[in-house]
C-alpha cells in the first residue's frame, strides 16, 4: 500500500431484480417473526388450541387462505428473478400494494407495539419493492 492513500472498495452495482427479491425475502422474515412473536402473547396459545385466532375460527379454508397469502409472497422471490421485465415490473407494483392494504387492515384495533412495528416495517419494505419496480431502469433508446 502506498503511503497515505485511502483504501477504496469495489462497489458492484446490484440489479433491480436482486433488490426486489431481497426485499421480498426480508418482508417474509418479518411475517414469520410476527407470527412467532404472536404466540408469546398471554392466552394466544390457548386461543389457537381452542381453534380460534383473533376471534376467527381456524378452519381448513382459513388455513388455505393464509397459506396462499404466504405462498404468493414466497414465490415472488423467485419470480422477481425470472419474469420478463414488463410482467415483473407490474407484478411488483400491484402485489405489494395489495399486501400493504391487507397489513393495514389487520393492524386496525391492534395495540401491541411489536405488531405495529413489524406492520410498518413490512409496509416500508413492500413500498420499496413498488418504488424499485416503478423506477425500473429502461434500456437506452426506449421511452
Amino acid at each position: 500500500m502506498s503511503g497515505g492513500s485511502p483504501r477504496t472498495f469495489e462497489d458492484t452495482k446490484v440489479g433491480v431484480r436482486y433488490k426486489i427479491a431481497a426485499l421480498w425475502t426480508a418482508m417474509l422474515c418479518l411475517f414469520a417473526y410476527g407470527d412467532i412473536f404472536g404466540f408469546f402473547r398471554p392466552g394466544q396459545l390457548r386461543e389457537v388450541m381452542a381453534g380460534q385466532l383473533s376471534g376467527m375460527a381456524i378452519t381448513q379454508g382459513f388455513l388455505f387462505a393464509v397459506s396462499l397469502y404466504v405462498a404468493v409472497a414466497s414465490v415472488m422471490v423467485f419470480l422477481s428473478l425470472v419474469l420478463s421485465p414488463t410482467v415483473n415490473r407490474w407484478a411488483n407494483i400491484v402485489l405489494p400494494g395489495l399486501y400493504v392494504v391487507s397489513i393495514v387492515a389487520s393492524a386496525i384495533g391492534e395495540t401491541s407495539a411489536y405488531y405495529w412495528f413489524l406492520s410498518i416495517a413490512e409496509s416500508v419494505l413492500l413500498l420499496l419493492i413498488v418504488w424499485y419496480a416503478w423506477t425500473w431502469p429502461r434500456r437506452e433508446g426506449t421511452p
